[in-house]
């Protein structure tokens, strides 16, 4: 094996090490001796790869984020091509990879509330997965010229409200099997997304009512007759 493939390998043991005491223990137990242990390295391989315990926990809410949003987004790609069999992969996917990992649920939901630098990365994957929302909105529901601010907003509450209800639902708040939270939550987005197209078209139509000009009535002044 080559000295790169070996530092690679070693760099993948921190990070596997990371995600087991982060997803278990929680972040003030994630330190440099902890994960060097768990890992089965020394010190001097940790600081080969990151310049301190900081570095590897973003590296390992980064990694656990990347792999979910493959996972949805493949899911997505593979479902027919219509607003609600997508959003029931998205969220039956999105539900079972943070369900059949709890480490990774604890780690993309829960310990990014507790760093400022996670706290940041944890701000940048729900602008991810939001405009993943965004996008399909788009692509699969008739809001034409829509008002994009008003969309925006509609994905950030969709996004919103599911780390919400993964929240719960793992912290034992919620009486739904899993079964039943991917039904109940695949049924609020698509009636969300419908409602959401519905307003649009409306507004659409009014502002287009709007901008037409008014019709002159018959006998009205300034129509031409005949003398």
């Amino acid at each position: 094996m080559l000295a790169t493939e070996r530092r690679a390998a070693r760099r993948i043991r921190l990070l596997d090490a990371g995600l087991d005491l982060l997803g278990t223990v929680g972040l003030p137990a994630t330190t440099v001796r902890a994960v060097c242990r768990k890992a089965e390295l020394t010190t001097r391989y940790f600081y080969e790869s990151f310049n301190d315990v900081d570095e590897l926990i973003v590296a390992v809410f980064d990694r656990a984020v990347e792999q979910t949003a493959q996972e949805v987004v493949a899911a997505i790609a593979a479902a027919p091509a219509d607003y609600a069999s997508r959003a029931r992969a998205a969220i039956q996917t999105g539900v079972m990879s943070l369900t059949d990992d709890p480490r990774r649920a604890r780690v993309v939901l829960a310990e990014g509330l507790g760093n400022p630098a996670l706290l940041e990365r944890r701000g940048a994957a729900l602008a991810a997965f939001t405009e993943i929302t965004r996008q399909q909105v788009y692509d699969l529901l008739d809001v034409a010229d829509a008002d994009d601010a008003f969309v925006q907003a509609t994905a950030h509450m969709l996004m919103g409200g599911f780390t919400d209800l993964m929240i719960s639902h793992l912290a034992g708040a919620l009486p739904h099997a899993r079964d039943q939270l991917i039904d109940d939550m695949t049924d609020l987005l698509v009636m969300t997304g419908e409602g959401m197209a519905t307003v649009l078209n409306q507004r659409q139509r009014s502002k287009s009512r709007r901008r037409a000009p008014p019709r002159a009535r018959p006998g009205s002044p300034g129509r031409n007759r005949s003398s």
